[in-house]
């Protein structure tokens, strides 16, 4: 009977830099791991690679600067109106400074009770109170001084920024809203700047009537100047990298994972999985907030990554199927059942959530190697792949 099932490592590397040959060190650090430690690789192991070393080796960096020159270019009338941006100082303080620097007048409207990701802009304990009291203003925007007369001097439980404080500091005027379309009543000009639901706010903008309708992923989607950039993010998953610069979602994964695979077999005989991941897709169970801030979990991924797990719920069924049966009966009928599974053959309703692979394993990785410094931006997974029917 074996034992163990799925492990993860963090693997440690040197620090990264602009031009270093990336996939050569990843497979030279966990080869080397491998021998150092005593372990074997195997066939569908999985070598999970963080975007932000992508990015460092890519020299993906671009200036406050470089960002506003795109601004100006976009919104030549200088005024432009930022919807529904995150509450973050690393993720979007810079770039509001980059657009605060490329225009003439800037309005923000902040969603509330919280942002697209869960950061509260309100006392939790007393929302309920709060947003009674925020319908009895007149409909539109709600400039920030009315907004703190109601809701209060609020700082983030987590930082302890006051974000209207923030983002006001650096020249943007704030307001507040639930409807993307109230700042149309400030502006024609509008930048969607939320994650995951972009898409959704430009359109209703367009309709609305808005002039100008732009993305954040519209911006820095090109170089602009010598910039690094991003084609199908442009700034979004950007974050802070120096007082003026910002590091950009890397860019050409799916070449990158691809030659760290074709590195590994090379020095290693089997063939490994390979994948970037940035943040991982969980929610915090205290203060609510969806760690996903990147556009994606995994921006590029080897072919065998790509899907679903097709499982069955172990518990449920050993909670059924297997009621009344004797310990060597039990083991050989979940055997059976999870080969059916797997084959295709059962019929089954009791399957597990279905969620992709990468944005399982994505969120294993964020978790093993944190965003601090434990200093292992490479983790591998082994046994992943394993059958509980295996041998």
């Amino acid at each position: 009977m074996r034992y163990i099932g799925t492990q993860a490592r963090g693997i440690r590397l040197p620090i990264i830099n602009s031009g270093d040959p990336l996939a050569k060190i990843v497979a030279d650090y966990v080869v080397d791991a491998a021998n150092a430690e005593g372990f074997s690789l195997h066939n569908n192991d999985i070598v999970a690679v963080t975007e932000a070393i992508v990015a460092k080796s890519q020299g993906n960096y671009a200036t406050l600067d470089q960002a506003a020159t795109d601004i100006r270019q976009k919104y030549p009338d200088g005024q432009v109106g930022v919807v529904f941006p995150i509450l973050s100082r690393n993720r979007f303080l810079n770039i509001l400074k980059s657009i605060v620097l490329g225009a003439k007048e800037v309005f923000v409207l902040l969603s509330y009770p919280s942002d697209e990701v869960g950061n509260p802009i309100m006392d939790v304990q007393q929302i309920d109170e709060i947003m009674d009291k925020l319908k009895t203003l007149p409909s539109g925007p709600i400039p920030a001084g009315k907004f703190r007369e109601i809701a209060g001097d609020f700082k983030h439980p987590f930082t302890g920024a006051d974000y209207i404080e923030l983002y006001e500091s650096v020249g943007a005027k704030v307001y507040f809203s639930t409807d993307p379309r109230d700042i149309l009543q400030l502006t024609p000009h509008v930048l969607a700047a939320d994650i995951h639901t972009r898409f959704l706010t430009q359109n209703r903008l367009k309709k609305a009537g808005a002039k100008t309708v732009y993305a954040l992923s519209d911006i820095l989607s090109q170089s602009i100047e010598g910039s690094g950039f991003n084609p199908d993010y442009g700034l979004i998953g950007s974050n802070l990298s120096t007082s003026d610069k910002l590091k950009l979602f890397p860019r050409d994964c799916d070449a990158f994972v691809l030659d760290v695979q074709k590195q590994l077999e090379a020095r290693t005989g089997v063939k490994l999985e390979v994948m970037v991941y940035g943040d991982g897709a969980f929610k915090d169970p205290v203060c609510g907030i969806w760690e996903l801030a990147d556009p994606v979990v995994s921006p590029g991924f080897t072919p065998g990554l790509k899907g679903q797990p097709n499982e069955i719920k172990m518990k449920m069924v050993a909670d059924t199927q297997l009621q009344g049966l004797s310990k060597d009966e039990q083991e050989k009928a979940i055997k059976e059942i999870i080969q059916q599974k797997e084959a295709g053959t059962n019929s089954s309703k009791e399957g597990t959530t279905p969620r992709r692979y990468t944005d399982l394993l994505g969120s294993l990785c964020d978790l093993m190697s944190g965003s601090g410094d434990k200093g292992t931006p490479v983790v591998l997974i082994q046994g992943y792949f394993d059958s509980y029917a295996d041998a």
